[in-house]
């Protein structure tokens, strides 16, 4: 093979002649000292011709010499050349190996030179190299001798591993598919150059970036030379015997390798056995190929390979095996010591990491998961290919072919024909090693039942056959330590020809089960159960079912998986004859489930160890051990259970088994196994029965069961899961894999048809609900389309890799007309071609359901995309089309348009560039509409123009007259351009959108464009824009009739407009008839140009709105905007706020009153001075707004002084302007200054606020409110005085001012001496409990004055009356004592005209009883008196009723909530007959004491209000109530709130009872019955009552079950309640016909002021009605719809703007969206009085909410807007809150 295999048969003039040009490389780099010797060595006359001094000459006369010497030689006799070449060898440094020892071959012993050299040639100098010569030599010829024994040992391994072969073994017909290979970028290149390697073409460095590459094994080893190359393989796919054959090759001279290396071959499960340290020597000579030689021998060759590592190729086969792992180098790590002893792993791991042997060739070979180990170290990684059909069909007619007999010639044509018909035989049979099994289980599957043809021969000629049977197995192991591959006697390849299936009885029914004649398993677990019969069945022993056989097959079973199971345990393969009993290694060595491997011992001496045939018939029997034996526990079983992912990670735990286990188990686990197992576990003599059986197959399913629920299972698991399933033969299981995957993603993985098999099981049991398959970036042959249409009712398919080209479309095609529910296909990121497009264009035009097709990022080019766009037409159903990123042109996007005339069904077209391509259809739903009004849109994006191009676009766009929507953005047209689009208009008829965006218009273009909006009556809207992404949309809407106004958009934002350009622009618009908006917003407005627009604005009469946000940076430009109001007297407002939002409204008349809003400026004197000029000479205004406008209290005062002279009628906002109480001060002088001021509202808290309103009405009442203020003693005094010059203040108001006791004090005597007829009102934390009594005694001595004084939670009510005597006094809900009232004892003693008593909700107890009895005797006018409690207190009623009793004048009673006892009871039933109003809510009594009680009011006849909320009544009781009702025929005010009667079964009728008693009581002002559930029976007999309360003002019904139809009655009844000022019905079954009734009700209640009807089930239609009749609510106050039962309250939101006093809305949890939220916005400024808003769980975004935070700024006297649970995040929420903190997002 190699020319320098046999140097010594060439002259070794050819010799110097042929490697002269390497020669002169290596002496050119020689020392002077060296040549010089070397010129000694020359003959003399050539040494004078040559005359060459190498210290005193140049580089190149150097080298000039050498050539002529080199010359000489060539010519020279054979002593002076040989001479010289020794010398040279032994002189010279850097020799190459290959070099050196063709020399050293030619040039022979240094002796023969002496004696057959000249005497001339020496000079007596020739003897120097001598010595040296003697050492190199000899170890040169023990190396050689060394690489002839190594050949010789190959050669007699491979003679014993290709006996028995059955197919023989070609590398050139062995595929490798090359897979990337991740070098070390710091390791350096090693690799001999191609001098090194006697001339042989260097093969390319790199790394294999091509998945899909394939070549020879041949090819893949080319260039392997001091390189790592890395083998993969699986178990059985031939790596050993390959490895074998190499060194085979090698031996002969061929092959890869050059014979002049030394081939050493080690094992991995040999290495395993070297747990003590040992050197390089060791190695190679105790456990490779022994030596007979000596040390020297062995020194010599040692030192030759350390000298010349690169003529060394070690091959490392079955790394899987390992039990040590590599170790990891550094690349600067100094090299290994060969001589010093190391652990086998660190050897191994040197030799791979260079730092052994640096240079050598190293060959490994491992399993797939193994190859992250070798991660920047390998050069080259290869897979092994499996065999193809060709080539499994060939093994399976070898197999047979060799047994010798015509009928099992026949039988194999059989067995071929079955094999390649089973998904899992032909599957397995892909790997040489499985293929030799299935061979062997066919051959027991045909033969089985039939007669055998052979004869058979005596017993004693049997018992001869099996010995020599044996002899010929035994034969088949490796010699000196040689290895078998797995699956296979003699390797992969190769299987004894006596293989052949022995029949026998049958004896095992656990086989029977799954083997019928010629059929195969449905799953590879039954598989495996046959292919164990098979095996069982060679045994020749249990021939003719003789009884002499003492161990059952089956027991050998037993003991097989026991032994499997444990071997799986301890990641053991092989095992030693001590592990296994005789007789069941003997029945495994005859049936073949065990293989014989011999192995070599530390101590060199050779030991016989077994494995089974194949990994997967251990992990199999391991399986069978699990489902079987109680001796595996469920905790080992789930341990064993998870699934296999086929991507490697460097994380993934080591093992060598192929992880088929948990397939096993699962297949086992089918119901067709258990009779197996069953027999099996009864064998074993275990517990194991059918129960027990059923048990773990149970487990088993409940496992799988939970993965299939799993959904964090990547690509690789669920294709492993379906694999389960499929073996399980579950179909519930397989429905719930794909009932929580719509679409089974299998991505980056490599599929076989077996795969497919396993996935149509799953997909199969979807039913009609579909399911997709998505094969993104998976390797998959092309057979495995043809399984892919087993798999029905997909309805989605995706394929997404370059790896998909023509030829796999051209196959896809063929099948897919065979899924006849495909909707959506996905053919992208791959290598389609014009070809490929055509084929998928004709098949399917065959699929009717086909909605999407997405053939992005391939190569259709033009033609490729008319092949698809010519079947549009034809799919009735097709949805959208995908067709960018494939090197196409506007030809394309041009014949597509083409397509949308001729095709209506053609809704949108997006090209962008070469990037995007898409075409959008009409969906069948709406194909009827549109074929006769078809709305078609394209899109053109980034197009390479030329006028040609855009000529014939624009002829197909012509033909497009439906067209709706044009989008031409980034597209370069500029101004020109654009006017070729605005004169191209008139041809789209049905135009609604034109987008010409990034498109660089100028300023010409904008004015073009206004002008365009005047002059096309169809042109709506211009958006234009110049920020980063310049935007310009014209939009369009249909031609209206001239009575008919719409409203027209200008925009154009993010410009700078320059003066003369606003002159332009608005030059154009003053033409447009038709309303308009005008938005000039985020744009940079000069002050001149702010002043020019204000110019033009009286010209433009169809402006309705100017829109100026963000664009005026000055407080001059501010002013000039609000300069409007003088110029324009159609200006409705102004709201304007530099770099804020800034609008002026605009009437189509004059307007009588406008807004004013200016905020945000810097209003200084001189620009203050100038506003309040242009106001003053301006409209009236309603409102103005000067807030945050840095004002502070000289700005202030300034414009309260011009306060007078403007025209302002509704208030004046100076919030957040800096005041101080001076500030303050000031404000409310304004009380006293302006007669038309109203009112005040001041705080100056952290929220600054300042109010002025104002009233149109003469001698108005006016308030002033002081909140938050910190008010100094000073301050307030001056404040007093204020207060006191102004006689029309009805009322004051403090609240959290941090006044103390003697300030409030100085207050109330200051007031005391001139006010009259006012209330005052002070509201602290501190008035609470003995503060707030002594406060009140301190108040009533201070003044004489006080009408009434009350305290009610911590705020001080006082009234104010001069010369007036004190009526009330009220300690309300303030936590007073009952001890602490002793302090008012004498205070209210000499109060005789003291008429009311309020005690209410605090804690009298015994104390404040005893001041109640002490303090009553002595008011004789005290009429009302009010101890209400929130606690029950049993002694308070008990020991006050005989003073009551005694207080003749009392007329009004509240005891609420106390214990009445029957004592109080007796005694109260005396003054009942006296009372006008008695409250005796939540009170606690006995049977008898309420009877009592009930019964005195039937002689209550003056009663005016009576309240008995939440009392419980028993029979007795209720019909006492009843009679006492028919008595008091005065009453006006029934509060009956959740009374319960019981009254068993006839509670019902009490309650009706109770309303019949009603019947008289025509002076009905109030009404309360929450909670009765008088449903439809009771609201009938209250309807009939209604009509005679015609002085009903208040009716409450809450929870009483109204249907909807008895709302509608009841809102009927209501007609004649003319005077109805209050409706609740909440928490009813009100629906919409009941709003329908109150739409025609309400309106004629005029005095409505609160609605609540919360929680029920008003509809959409029903809020409608709804708010028609709230339109008519004038008066309403307060409207209550929390949770009606509908999102859509935009109506009733708009209806609220009718209602002027409203004050409170709630529309919580009704899931609002931003809809309603922005038409409140709209509604809130027209609401003056409102001040709460509930809009709690709604799904308000934070659009909704902006836009009520702008809505805010017209509404200060609004107070809350609740927003808690809507759909705005925490961040955001409190961003908004920090605009305006009266928007509140927490839950209270």
């Amino acid at each position: 093979m190699d020319e320098e295999a046999e140097p010594d048969n060439l002259n070794v003039n050819s010799v110097l002649a042929q490697e002269s040009s390497e020669m002169l490389q290596v002496l050119s780099s020689q020392s002077p000292a060296i040549l010089t010797k070397l010129c000694q060595i020359m003959p003399g006359d050539a040494r004078r011709n040559i005359k060459m001094d190498p210290s005193g000459c140049s580089s190149s006369a150097v080298t000039k010499h050498i050539k002529a010497m080199l010359e000489y030689l060539r010519v020279a006799n054979h002593a002076d050349c040989c001479n010289f070449l020794q010398s040279m060898c032994i002189l010279c440094e850097g020799i190459p190996m290959r070099l050196e020892t063709r020399l050293m071959s030619v040039a022979g012993y240094a002796n023969n030179v002496s004696e057959n050299s000249s005497p001339h040639g020496t000079d007596g100098k020739s003897s120097a190299p001598s010595e040296q010569q003697l050492i190199k030599r000899p170890r040169i010829d023990h190396w050689e001798k060394y690489i002839a024994a190594v050949m010789s040992l190959l050669r007699r391994r491979w003679e014993q591993l290709s006996e028995h072969l059955v197919r023989e073994v070609q590398p050139e017909n062995v595929w490798v598919r090359l897979r990337t290979a991740n070098r070390g970028r710091d390791r350096p290149d090693q690799t001999p150059g191609s001098s090194d390697k006697g001339g042989r073409t260097q093969e390319p460095d790199g790394d294999y970036g091509y998945m899909d590459s394939k070549v020879t094994l041949e090819t893949f080893l080319q260039g392997c030379a001091g390189k790592v190359t890395v083998l993969v393989g699986q178990a059985g796919s031939g790596k050993t015997l390959l490895m074998s054959c190499l060194g085979q090759q090698w031996a002969h001279g061929l092959g890869p390798i050059p014979s002049s290396y030394l081939f050493v071959l080690q094992e991995f499960r040999q290495l395993n056995i070297l747990s003590h340290p040992l050197s390089l020597s060791e190695l190679l000579f105790r456990h490779y190929l022994p030596l007979e030689g000596g040390n020297d021998e062995k020194r010599a060759i040692v030192d030759y390979l350390l000298s010349n590592p690169e003529q060394s190729c070690w091959v490392l086969d079955g790394y899987e095996e390992f039990s040590s792992k590599l170790t990891r180098q550094e690349v600067q790590r100094e090299l290994l010591d060969p001589e010093q002893p190391l652990p086998v792993a660190d050897l191994i791991s040197g030799l791979l990491n260079r730092h052994l042997l640096p240079g050598c060739t190293v060959v490994v070979t491992c399993c797939a998961r193994d190859v992250m180990d070798f991660e920047g170290i390998s050069d080259k990684v290869g897979q092994l290919q499996g065999w193809d059909f060709h080539e499994i069909k060939e093994y399976v007619g070898n197999f047979f072919q060799i047994k010798g007999h015509s009928a099992n010639r026949a039988i194999g044509v059989q067995a071929a024909d079955l094999l390649l018909t089973s998904r899992h035989l032909l599957a397995m049979s892909s790997l040489p090693a499985l293929c030799n099994i299935c061979c062997i289980c066919l051959e027991n599957l045909l033969l089985k039942g039939e007669d055998q043809r052979r004869t058979q021969t005596p017993d004693e000629t049997g018992s001869e056959r099996r010995r020599k049977e044996k002899e010929k197995e035994e034969k088949v192991v490796h010699a000196e330590g040689g290895r078998r591959e797995e699956g296979s006697i003699g390797g992969s390849y190769a299987q004894s020809r006596d293989q052949r299936g022995v029949k026998t009885r049958g004896e095992d029914t656990m086989m029977d089960d799954t083997n019928g004649r010629g059929q195969i398993p449905s799953t590879l677990t039954q598989v495996y159960l046959t292919i164990l019969g098979a095996f069982l069945n060679r045994d020749p022993n249990t021939k003719g079912g003789t009884d002499e056989a003492k161990t059952t097959p089956q027991s050998f079973v037993c003991e097989l998986s026991q032994l499997a199971w444990k071997g799986l345990e301890e990641s053991k393969i092989l095992f030693m004859e001590e592990d296994i009993s005789q007789d069941v290694l003997e029945f495994s060595v005859r049936t073949g489930l065990l293989a014989q491997v011999e192995l070599r011992r530390e101590d060199g001496i050779p030991v016989n160890s077994y494995r089974f045939v194949h990994l997967t018939i251990q992990e199999f029997l391991a399986a069978l051990r699990m489902m079987t034996s109680a001796d595996v526990s469920d905790m080992q079983l789930k341990k064993r259970f998870s699934l296999r992912t086929r991507w490697t990670t460097k994380s993934d735990q080591r093992t060598i088994f192929t992880d088929s286990l948990h397939l096993y188990v699962c297949g086992l686990a089918s119901p067709h196994c258990t009779a197996a197992l069953v027999q099996l576990a009864s064998t074993s003599g275990g517990t194991g029965g059918q129960s027990w059986v059923q048990k773990r197959q149970t487990l088993v399913l409940k496992l799988l069961k939970n993965l299939c629920h799993s959904n964090t299972l990547t690509g690789p698991k669920i294709l492993d899961l379906c694999h389960c399933v499929q073996e399980s033969q579950d179909n519930q299981l397989a429905k719930l894999v794909v009932g929580t995957r719509p679409t089974l993603e299998l991505r980056n993985i490599t599929l076989l048809p077996n795969d497919i098999d396993a996935l149509a099981f799953v997909v199969n049991s979807v039913g009609d609900n579909g399911i997709g398959l998505d094969f993104r970036a998976c390797s998959m042959e092309l057979e495995c389309l043809d399984v892919l249409p087993s798999c029905q009712f997909i309805h989605y398919l995706s394929f997404r890799s370059r790896k998909y080209g023509d030829k796999f479309a051209e196959k896809l095609s063929s099948i897919l007309p065979k899924f006849t529910t495909l909707k959506k296909l996905e053919f992208c990121g791959a290598s389609l071609t014009t070809t490929g497009a055509a084929s998928l264009a004709s098949a399917l035009q065959n699929c009717p359901n086909i909605t999407e097709i997405n053939l992005n990022d391939n190569n259709l080019k033009d033609v490729g995309i008319k092949h698809i766009a010519d079947l549009f037409a034809k799919p009735s159903r097709l949805v959208l089309v995908r067709l960018g990123q494939n090197s196409s042109s506007l030809e394309a996007v041009d014949y597509l348009i083409g397509k949308m005339s001729s095709c209506l069904k053609i809704q949108h077209l997006h090209a962008d560039g070469k990037k995007e391509l898409t075409i959008t259809f009409f969906q069948n739903s709406d194909l009827n509409h549109h074929i006769t009004k078809s709305e078609p849109t394209i899109s053109l994006l980034n197009q390479t123009w030329s006028k040609p191009k855009m000529q014939k676009v624009a002829k197909s766009l012509a033909r497009c007259p439906a067209l709706s929507v044009l989008d031409l953005s980034n597209n370069c047209l500029g101004n020109k351009g654009l006017k070729k689009v605005l004169d191209y208009l008139p041809c789209l008829s049905n135009i609604q959108e034109v987008n010409v965006s990034s498109n660089g218009i100028g300023m010409e273009g904008v004015v073009m464009l206004a002008g365009a909006l005047s002059s096309h009556d169809n042109l709506t809207q211009i958006h234009i824009s110049h920020g980063d992404r310049d935007q310009l949309i014209l939009k369009f809407g249909p031609h209206k009739r001239d009575d008919q106004q719409q409203l027209k958009m200008f925009r154009i934002n993010n410009s700078s407009l320059m003066p003369s350009d606003t002159n332009r622009i608005c030059g154009r618009l003053v033409l447009c008839s038709s309303h308009f908006e005008l938005d000039l917003s985020h744009s940079s407005l000069p002050d001149k140009a702010i002043e020019n627009l204000v110019n033009i604005l009286p010209k433009m009469g169809s402006l309705q709105r100017l829109n100026v946000s963000h664009s005026i940076t000055s407080t001059a430009g501010a002013l000039m905007m609000v300069r409007c109001l003088n110029v324009s007297q159609q200006v409705t407002s102004v709201e304007i706020a530099p770099q804020i939002e800034s609008f002026i409204h605009f009437a189509s008349v004059k307007a009588e009153q406008a807004s004013c809003r200016l905020t945000h400026c810097n209003l200084n004197g001189e620009n203050l001075q100038r506003l309040l000029e242009i106001l003053q000479q301006g409209p009236q205004l309603s409102d103005l707004d000067l807030s945050s406008n840095k004002l502070e209290d000289e700005g202030v005062k300034c414009f309260l002084d011009y306060l007078q002279k403007l025209k302002i009628t509704s208030y004046v906002n100076l919030s957040n302007n800096g005041l101080s109480q001076q500030g303050l001060l000031d404000v409310a002088s304004a009380l006293c200054t302006c007669n038309s001021v109203s009112g005040v509202e001041v705080s100056l808290g952290a929220e600054e606020r300042c109010l002025i309103w104002f009233t149109q009405f003469e001698g108005c009442v006016k308030t002033l409110s002081v909140r938050e203020s910190n008010l100094e003693h000073d301050y307030l005094v001056r404040l007093a005085e204020i207060v006191s010059t102004c006689p029309s203040l009805t009322k004051l108001e403090f609240k959290n001012n941090l006044l103390q006791s003697d300030c409030i004090e100085d207050l109330v005597k200051l007031l005391n001496s001139s006010q009259r007829g006012f209330s005052v009102s002070i509201e602290e934390r501190w008035i609470r409990s003995e503060e707030a009594v002594s406060l009140v005694c301190r108040c009533l001595e201070l003044s004489s004055n006080i009408h009434t004084i009350r305290v009610h939670h911590n705020t001080l009510h006082l009234s104010l009356m001069k010369s007036t005597e004190l009526t009330s006094v009220s300690l309300l809900d303030c936590a007073v004592k009952g001890y602490q009232l002793a302090s008012m004892t004498s205070l209210i003693s000499r109060c005789s005209s003291l008429t009311k008593l309020d005690f209410s909700h605090n804690s009298l107890g015994v104390e404040g009883v005893e001041f109640l009895c002490s303090v009553l005797p002595l008011l004789p006018n005290l009429t009302c008196l009010s101890i209400g409690s929130k606690e029950a207190c049993v002694t308070v009623v008990e020991k006050l009723s005989d003073a009551l009793l005694r207080v003749a004048g009392i007329k009004c009673l509240n005891l609420s909530g106390h214990v009445i006892s029957d004592t109080a009871a007796q005694i109260m039933t005396k003054m009942c007959p006296r009372l006008k109003s008695l409250n005796l809510s939540h009170c606690r009594w006995s049977a008898a004491a309420g009877l009592q009680l009930v019964t005195a009011l039937q002689l209550c006849v003056s009663l005016e209000g009576l309240c008995l909320d939440s009392l419980q009544l028993n029979a007795e009781s209720s019909v006492c109530l009843g009679q006492a009702l028919r008595n008091i025929k005065n009453i006006r005010s029934l509060k009956l709130n959740k009374i319960v009667t019981v009254m068993g079964p006839s509670q019902a009728n009490g309650l009706l009872d109770l309303l019949a008693a009603m019947e008289g009581l025509t002076r009905m002002e109030e009404i309360e019955l929450e909670s009765w559930r008088l449903a439809d029976r009771g609201l009938e007999q209250l309807t009939r009552l209604l009509p005679m309360w015609t002085e009903l003002r208040k009716i409450s019904l809450s929870k009483n079950l109204i249907s909807d139809q008895s709302g509608e009655k009841l809102l009927e009844a209501l007609k004649s309640c003319s005077h109805l000022e209050e409706l609740h019905l909440s928490s009813n079954s009100l629906g919409d016909l009941t709003a329908a009734r109150m739409a025609q009700v309400l309106p004629s209640l005029t005095h409505i002021t609160v609605l609540d009807i919360s929680e029920n089930r008003i509809g959409y239609e029903g809020s409608v009605s709804l708010s028609k009749a709230i339109m008519c609510m004038k008066n309403l106050i307060k409207i209550h719809l929390t949770s009606i039962g509908t999102p859509e309250l935009c109506a009733v939101a708009s209806s609220l703007a009718h209602c002027p006093l409203l004050q409170d809305v709630g529309l919580g949890w009704n899931n609002c969206d931003d809809e309603v939220a922005v038409e409140l916005a709209r509604v809130m400024p027209l609401c003056p009085k409102l001040k709460r808003i509930d809009l709690e769980s709604n799904t308000v975004s934070v659009f909704g909410a902006e836009a009520l935070v702008r809505a805010l700024q017209s509404c200060p006297a609004l107070q809350l807007i609740r927003l808690w649970r809507n759909k705005v995040s925490l961040s955001e929420a409190q961003r908004l809150s920090l605009r305006d903190r009266r928007l509140n997002f927490s839950s209270i």
